[in-house]
């Protein structure tokens, strides 16, 4: 009786407590193997496969992937993020040669990409031969992909193309976005199900803050600081 009394009384208040918070926590039961789960899913998503190997054999995880192909896919998502697209390109086509056939948005994006890096060099010649003959063909047949094509050429209106108003197509975020998607396609045809272009975690993080920011507008309670690694909770909560 004296428990429910307490919860009743902290679900009638705006402002909940620190330790009214972590009683609240300690009360909700987490599946032990879910939670490895999302765990794995991350470690093989993100490529690390030393950490994925340790974690499988300390917990007799199935991690349902060949952990030994994770070295090949992160040379392609590195090689991405360091601009030597056409690397990746060769290495995709090594694991898969289906894979870009197969997949047209995909190999538009990794050609975009292409010409990315190009403006980026201030190779400016090579850039409007490349959009010329290999993206432009593309655009006149999909008019998300003339679009996208349009977006980068902006940058090349500008003498300072990071003073553009596309300039964020030079920020490491856009490499980041081209080699996820590849890794998610190379994922995909490797025959891996329940593997997305992003960890699970990621996705459950994004609800999270979502979800403290409905409740925020209701409530007074510890939130976490999603600025900080770990996710502590922030230095105001009381």
């Amino acid at each position: 009786m004296q428990a429910a009394d307490t919860r009743s009384k902290v679900s009638s208040e705006t402002e909940v407590s620190l330790q009214e918070w972590k009683d609240d926590i300690a009360t909700c039961a987490f599946e032990k193997e879910a939670l490895n789960r999302l765990v794995m899913n991350y470690l093989v998503i993100e490529g690390y496969k030393e950490t994925a190997e340790t974690f499988a054999a300390e917990t007799g995880l199935d991690p349902g992937f060949d952990l030994e192909s994770i070295a090949d896919r992160m040379a392609t998502r590195n090689a991405i993020q360091s601009g030597n697209v056409q690397f990746a390109i060769e290495k995709a086509n090594d694991l898969d040669p289906l894979i870009l056939d197969q997949n047209p948005q995909l190999y538009f994006h990794l050609q975009q990409q292409k010409l990315i890096e190009l403006i980026r060099a201030n190779q400016i010649e090579a850039a409007l031969q490349f959009a010329q003959e290999e993206l432009a063909p593309r655009g006149e047949e999909n008019r998300e992909f003339l679009y996208e094509l349009e977006r980068v050429m902006t940058l090349l209106a500008f003498e300072d193309a990071r003073t553009s108003p596309v300039a964020d197509l030079l920020d490491p975020a856009q490499r980041q976005r081209t080699a996820s998607e590849l890794n998610a396609a190379i994922l995909s045809s490797q025959g891996v199900d329940g593997f997305d272009k992003d960890p699970k975690l990621l996705g459950i993080l994004k609800m999270l803050e979502w979800m403290e920011e409905r409740l925020a507008e209701k409530l007074t309670f510890p939130r976490l600081d999603f600025s900080a690694p770990g996710f502590p909770l922030r230095t105001d909560a009381k």
